[in-house]
């Protein structure tokens, strides 16, 4: 099953720009490394937002948790990189309570179960 309204999903550029793609963020320094070891680049952030978009429209739900915020999807699975490698992420998702549209939380490298 995948993400209801993938189609729809949102990446923003401050979520890519200020933390996936920011060495200096607290929390997102070792996500941005990953990122930018494989190729992407802020001043073309959207490349990684689309590669995050096409993820979440082909790939199946690993888990789904339902709070009062809304419903978070895990989406695992890989992307296209500009260094033409793949590379497995698991992506979280919300769609917020009240929206229809899946927004992105957060991605980062995953290792899949052998």
């Amino acid at each position: 099953m995948q993400v209801p309204n993938a189609q729809e999903a949102i990446v923003s550029q401050e979520k890519i720009v200020r933390y996936l793609l920011n060495p200096l963020h607290p929390d997102g320094a070792g996500k941005a490394w990953f990122f930018l070891r494989l190729g992407f680049r802020v001043e073309q952030w959207e490349v990684l937002a689309d590669a995050l978009r096409e993820l979440v429209v082909r790939a199946e739900i690993t888990s789904r948790l339902d709070s009062k915020h809304g419903a978070k999807y895990i989406v695992d699975g890989l992307i296209d990189t500009p260094s033409e490698r793949t590379a497995t992420v698991r992506t979280v998702w919300i769609i917020d309570a009240d929206e229809q549209a899946p927004r992105l939380v957060t991605a980062y490298p995953h290792q899949q179960e052998p």
